[in-house]
């Protein structure tokens, strides 16, 4: 996913950040290996750009190592305090089906659901703006 030539774009090390019409938080992620540092940082800036308001993330995912332990567990205490809910967009099947399963077994914190195409990942998050 290429970010739009004509938003205001945010840069972190982990992914480019931009508010659509609708108010929906784009982010088309990179593929460092996310550390509790660039993480930490990622969700600094989103709570900068969204004045501490949650919002709804519509992410493009990419492929990326697994993190540790210690930053995968500040992730899952931090989502509900930056965002309202999450869609993840995954150009694999396979990456779909595999995120859905898990999130059915270790339910996330916060309304999340992966998609194969944007329409439907947004159709599925605009119910929570």
């Amino acid at each position: 996913m290429k970010p739009p030539e004509d938003k205001q774009l945010f840069e972190s090390e982990l992914s480019t950040y931009w508010f659509d019409d609708d108010g929906i938080l784009m982010s088309a992620s990179k593929s460092p290996k996310r550390t509790l540092e660039n993480t930490r940082e990622s969700f600094d800036l989103v709570k900068r750009i969204t004045n501490n308001k949650k919002a709804c993330l519509l992410v493009y995912v990419v492929n990326s190592k697994r993190p540790d332990k210690q930053t995968l567990e500040y992730v899952r205490n931090e989502l509900p305090n930056v965002y309202k809910a999450m869609a993840m967009v995954s150009k694999s099947t396979l990456g779909e089906i595999i995120m859905n399963i898990i999130f059915k077994l270790n339910p996330p914190a916060i309304p999340m659901k992966t998609f194969s195409n944007e329409a439907e990942a947004r159709k599925w998050l605009k119910q929570y703006l």
